[in-house]
């Protein structure tokens, strides 16, 4: 499944300074693809250092803002949100240092 995927205010330093990409994630079989799998996904291939600035469990750490198609995924069902073919992403920090 196509999906492009942002980090912003900060979390890109976390992916190699890449801010978009354009990922191909393949659900499990029979499977929908979920917010869930994917942040399993996105900790696995794309994360090169500190995921625990990214994610905490299962989930994003406080702090982390997540649109799926600019919507808030809050609205959409957090790690329950299913994803289709050519969805947006974006995973924006809010915390910033001083």
């Amino acid at each position: 499944m196509q999906l492009t995927l942002e980090f912003g205010g900060g979390l890109e330093l976390l992916c190699d300074s890449v801010k978009i990409h354009e990922v191909n994630v393949e659900p499990q079989v029979e499977e929908k693809l979920t917010m869930k799998n994917l942040l399993s996904w996105v900790r696995t291939n794309l994360i090169k250092e500190r995921p625990e600035m990214f994610m905490k469990g299962d989930t994003v750490r406080p702090g982390v803002l997540v649109l799926v198609n600019d919507c808030d995924w809050e609205l959409s069902g957090q790690l329950e949100t299913v994803l289709e073919e050519k969805d947006n992403v974006v995973f924006i920090s809010t915390l910033h240092g001083g």
